[in-house]
């Protein structure tokens, strides 16, 4: 019973697929999807996926790539998506001073006014950090965004910082490029950060893991991300797919 915490099957590259997808990612032992949007309107489309398949789930909100597309007006239209059935969380959302898609001011304008909807609406966030990882913990920390749960999707950072988010209760969620061979960060990340704490995702149809690199990720593939696990922390996968889905369940509110 596996759970992919992060993927965007909204995306246009499942547009002649998508049903195939779900159906490789079922037989392949997934029973959950969390399906974030990324801007208004993928937000719209994860909460009609969500409605159309029992096993996705929905979060709403504007990526820092999009931010400069976010005003008062989207910001009231996603709050009215999140009251829509089976949106668990506001996501995703943050920084990302990488690609600076859109302006540094605005993208924590942005972050900042999604976690107080967030705290509004009482649903735990989805964050994106991309080479701005003390700002972002500054920003969770100034807008107490601990106080509603804080995963942090497709973790890159340090294991030292992992283990203050953990400190705060926050979850990390780890993808595709913990299979690289070049991934020793998150190698040791997933080395200090307990079980208990842990997620894992493919941000479909991204980041795709070994041995798929280079091709289009999908839900089906996570269950890569789980083995990889297993073999850092030397435990079974068995314990690494029950305890992930199970911290995932609880994060998401999902019974």
């Amino acid at each position: 019973m596996l759970f992919d915490s992060h993927a965007h099957l909204d995306a246009r590259k499942f547009d002649n697929d998508r049903d195939d997808v779900i159906r490789r990612a079922k037989e392949s032992g997934v029973s959950y999807i969390m399906n974030p949007g990324a801007d208004f309107e993928s937000s719209v489309k994860s909460v009609e996926l969500a409605s159309k398949y029992d096993m996705i789930y929905a979060a709403v909100g504007v990526h820092p790539h999009d931010a400069k597309t976010m005003d008062d007006m989207i910001l009231q239209l996603l709050k009215g998506l999140t009251k829509k059935p089976k949106v668990m969380a506001v996501g995703e959302i943050g920084l990302d001073f990488h690609y600076d898609y859109s302006p540094r001011d605005i993208q924590r304008k942005c972050f900042r006014e999604q976690i107080g909807l967030a705290k509004e609406v009482n649903l735990p966030i989805i964050v994106h950090d991309r080479k701005a990882n003390n700002e972002v913990m500054s920003i969770l920390r100034e807008e107490k965004a601990f106080d509603v749960g804080v995963l942090m999707h497709c973790y890159s950072g340090s294991a030292e910082l992992a283990s203050q988010y953990v400190h705060k209760g926050a979850y990390i969620s780890i993808a595709g490029p913990v299979t690289f061979k070049s991934a020793r960060k998150t190698v040791e990340v997933v080395k200090t950060v307990p079980l208990d704490y842990l997620m894992i995702e493919t941000d479909s149809p991204y980041l795709t893991p070994h041995p798929y690199r280079g091709k289009r990720n999908e839900s089906s593939y996570v269950k890569y991300v789980a083995e990889k696990i297993a073999e850092i922390k030397e435990i079974s996968l068995e314990e690494v797919i029950e305890k992930t889905t199970e911290n995932a369940k609880r994060y998401f509110k999902i019974k």
